[in-house]
């Protein structure tokens, strides 16, 4: 049966796995309200005009190559005609999704962009991802080569990246918050403990999962990263780009600037809070360098019973991969050891799949191995020979052929007896599973399989060389993520707020009709100003569409007076009206 498609695709996100594409949202363009695009404006017009002189040179240069303008929200459908000239494309999704995820995206080079956007209340910086960050951040620098190479191979060594069970209720914890912080009519008291929970979690002293340090890297790099000379840096990284606040305050000395290294993979970060240092690397392409380094420490390239037991203790699909190449995917449940902490047994629990080269066999999908599957792995005794690596001699002493009964023990002591059905070969002519019925498995005193349980399919393999995330073959696991339980609070909006939108549409038809009547401006002044006394924004659009002097006297009063009740509008309010250039913004008094 197709699948439903509620949103725009092409190419590259038509060859996305289906558990990844389950994530993917319509962006609804029409939900954008008209305030929501005047904070895309003022937001975008304060950020360019602040990022000219302190943002990497690729920065505005890839604003145009990548569809991000500033009068409007970007569309998606748009975004990605322009994104395909560059090998990307973006989706929308609902929020935070899972690390893993997030980072196949990556992989795939699919930008993830939350399409939502920040409250008014929230614009110079929010924890939630929203279009700002993801679109206005993310999307422009990729346009450099080096560093889209970067994140497409970050997102490739991250999903396979193991995670810890810990890091799951972070991240559940975390899209909690981000969700109330953006929602309308949310208690303080709930958003309160909801960031209590978020702190409590990060100050919790566990060890940090393979994901938690790559999770780190991305954030010192992809989303607080600075580049060029340590003396004076050029801002890169996403969380930078799209906040005010801190594309100000990261250049400031307080700040403290160390230079990019593995190290980075253990310093861990708040949210919640502005960075107290951050990383300069030189260039993009030395990013690639820290990331190779980091790579090398992964269970994706030790394997081993290391790797096996951080599966384990993930309770999530993981991989391994065995020295014949066959790859195993499911929730791994157990491992027996050897005394040089070699392993010698494994199993899984639940539907499991086998692969070769990221293919999945026929026959041995989710459906076939819906109870688990296990095995024994290593040589065999007293020949001190692995089955992979037997002759033809060795072959027919153990009578490994189809059809002839086998009766083997490993230099573990696991013994193995039945009737040989049929075996699987890699490409080098070597076995790599064996299918047995009246077959039992035993180890000391313990039947690890017996006859009435079926077929048995054991593995050929001396050892472990690869534990990874996630499924060997992406389409052996359609529902390999699951989605969050914590939901998006869609905005019930009040007639207050509906009648403000209103004004806020009258604007911006004014300025888009290039309408010249003083009388509108000055009604809807009038009228803010009596129903909506702290509104600012809409009153910086009224003064730069003025022609009048008088009713610009009239708003450069209101804001005076707006500053002097709420001090904390001062830089908003001064900053809008220097980036329109007005000779009456040095005029204001902000004390």
């Amino acid at each position: 049966m197709p699948e439903h498609i509620d949103y725009q695709s092409n190419e590259l996100i038509d060859r996305l796995p289906r558990h990844l594409k389950q994530f993917i949202k319509p962006q609804n363009y029409d939900d954008y309200s008209p305030i929501d695009q005047a904070v895309w404006r003022y937001v975008m017009r304060r950020l360019v005009n602040h990022l000219t002189d302190v943002a990497h040179e690729s920065y505005l240069e890839g604003l145009k190559k990548t569809g991000v303008g500033i009068e409007e929200i970007p569309n998606m459908y748009g975004m990605n005609r322009i994104l395909k000239e560059i090998g990307w494309a973006a989706v929308a999704v609902d929020g935070f999704i899972p690390p893993n995820a997030f980072m196949e995206f990556q992989a795939y080079k699919v930008l993830v962009i939350a399409s939502d956007i920040r409250q008014l209340e929230n614009i110079e910086y929010t924890p939630a991802p929203d279009i700002i960050h993801e679109s206005a951040g993310h999307a422009p620098i990729i346009a450099n080569p080096d560093y889209a190479e970067y994140l497409r191979r970050l997102g490739a060594v991250g999903s396979k990246a193991i995670l810890s069970k810990h890091d799951m209720d972070v991240y559940e914890a975390v899209r909690k918050l981000s969700i109330l912080e953006e929602a309308q009519g949310i208690s303080q008291q709930e958003i309160d403990e909801a960031r209590s929970h978020v702190n409590e979690l990060q100050e919790k002293k566990v060890a940090l999962s393979e994901m938690a340090q790559i999770r780190n890297l991305q954030w010192w790099t992809v989303e607080y990263g600075l580049i060029g000379d340590m003396d004076d840096p050029k801002l890169y990284g996403a969380g930078l780009l799209s906040s005010i606040g801190e594309s100000k305050s990261s250049l400031k000395d307080d700040v403290k600037k160390i230079p990019y290294s593995i190290a980075a993979s253990q310093q861990e970060f708040d949210v919640t809070k502005p960075q107290p240092q951050l990383y300069v690397t030189p260039d993009f392409s030395y990013l690639m360098q820290v990331l190779e380094e980091f790579s090398n420490t992964l269970s994706l390239r030790k394997g081993g019973s290391r790797g096996l037991k951080k599966l384990i203790d993930s309770q999530m699909v993981g991989s391994i991969e065995l020295s014949t190449g066959l790859q195993i995917s499911g929730n791994f449940s157990r491992a027996i050891l050897n005394e040089d902490n070699e392993v010698i047994f494994f199993q899984t629990k639940g539907p499991t799949a086998l692969a070769f080269r990221e293919k999945e066999l026929i026959g041995h999908g989710i459906k076939h191995h819906k109870d688990g599957f296990s095995s024994p792995l290593g040589k065999l005794k007293n020949i001190n020979l692995a089955i992979e690596d037997m002759g033809p001699v060795d072959l027919k002493a153990y009578n490994f052929y189809d059809g002839k009964r086998l009766s083997f023990e490993f230099e573990s002591g696991i013994k193995v007896e039945g009737l040989n059905v049929t075996g699987i070969r890699n490409i080098q002519g070597k076995l790599m599973l064996i299918q047995l019925k009246d077959c039992t498995v035993s180890y000391n005193d313990e039947f690890l399989f017996l006859p009435e349980h079926g077929i048995y399919n054991m593995v050929v393999g001396k050892e472990i060389v690869s534990a990874f995330a996630g499924s060997a073959d992406s389409n052996s696991f359609p529902n390999l993520y699951g989605e969050s339980t914590t939901l998006t609070i869609k905005k019930k909006k009040s007639v207050s707020q509906t009648k403000l939108e209103n004004y806020y549409e009258s604007i911006r038809n004014y300025r888009h009709d290039e309408l010249n009547d003083p009388a509108i401006l000055k009604n809807i002044f009038e009228e803010l100003r009596a129903e909506y006394p702290k509104e600012w924004l809409l009153m910086l659009e009224i003064f730069e569409l003025s022609k009048d002097n008088n009713l610009a006297v009239l708003v450069k009063d209101y804001f005076s007076e707006l500053i002097k009740s709420h001090p904390e509008l001062g830089s908003l309010i001064s900053d809008g009206l220097k980036i329109m250039n007005l000779e009456s913004s040095e005029n204001l008094q902000l004390k």
